[in-house]
């Protein structure tokens, strides 16, 4: 079955860097586009970042604009996160899901989410 094991989250302050990993196993990588959501304590899941099959393409939430950079290697089946200049009010469990076709409109499997904490 569909695994997807996030990695990564930890303890940072604020202005600090982040780079989150996801394994897949399970389903042929490179024939699925890929996303990051995060969730809040109390609040909704939110969308941060996608990215096409190859990833050639890439969406990103205004408020990671310039700052998050989402990556894939087909080869390795693993997908990426990389955040500089976090904020505190990006503490939130971010999980990682795949998705057919690009643009995604509907996610199908989710991990079970790495925690990241920023400090102030």
């Amino acid at each position: 079955q569909v695994q997807l094991v996030e990695s990564g989250g930890r303890l940072v302050q604020a202005g600090d860097s982040l780079r989150l990993s996801c394994a897949a196993s399970g389903l042929t990588f490179m024939s699925y586009a890929m996303g990051w959501f995060r969730q809040a304590p109390g609040k909704d899941r939110e969308f941060v970042a996608s990215i096409n099959f190859v990833g050639t393409n890439s969406d990103y939430r205004d408020s990671v604009k310039g700052r998050f950079t989402i990556s894939r290697d087909n080869v390795k089946n693993t997908l990426s996160l990389q955040m500089n200049s976090l904020k505190p009010e990006e503490t939130a469990l971010y999980y990682c899901a795949d998705a057919f076709p690009y643009p995604p409109k509907e996610y199908r499997h989710w991990g079970q989410g790495t925690q990241v904490t920023v400090s102030s």
